[in-house]
């Protein structure tokens, strides 16, 4: 039976999904440079279906690389909830994830997942673009899990 595919309307909408990443740019320190780095040529997200958008209303994704203040904070979520569904969070580095070494500073978010839902953690001060490909790649993992269609029964 050669030219036949079978497959599930579930798997083709992941499969669509997760070969089609469209991650926000968004980093505010240090860590921005191995996003950066990341969509360069040695790491090339591209080859994972992950392209950069510069509006929040076109991501799915927000890679949030860097230290996260207080008064950043309310524009971390202004631009997670403009986002369409679904949507994911990916927290890089050690100042996204727990405030880094400026955490005993006043004005310093401890974690962004005080403020917006998280799936993925990346450690690291800055963490390397192959631990941020990596994450991408598990990323893509459970977008294929993920059960959007659902029968209702009575």
């Amino acid at each position: 039976m050669d030219g036949f595919l079978l497959t599930t309307t579930e798997e083709f909408l992941n499969w669509n999904r997760k070969s089609s990443i469209w991650y926000l740019l968004f980093a505010s320190a240090c860590c921005g440079i191995e996003l950066m780095q990341t969509g360069g040529p040695r790491t090339d997200l591209d080859r994972f279906g992950a392209v950069p958008r510069a509006t929040p209303r076109q991501a799915d994704l927000m890679i949030v690389a860097g230290t996260i203040t207080y008064k950043m904070a309310e524009r971390v979520r202004l631009l997670y909830e403009q986002m369409a569904e679904p949507r994911y969070v990916i927290s890089m580095g050690s100042c996204a994830n727990c405030g880094g070494l400026f955490q005993s500073s006043y004005s310093v978010l401890k974690g962004v997942d005080k403020v917006i839902p998280v799936d993925l953690y990346i450690p690291g001060c800055p963490p390397r673009p192959e631990a941020l490909a990596d994450a991408v790649v598990k990323l893509q993992a459970k977008m294929m899990k993920e059960k959007y269609l659902r029968t209702v029964r009575a």
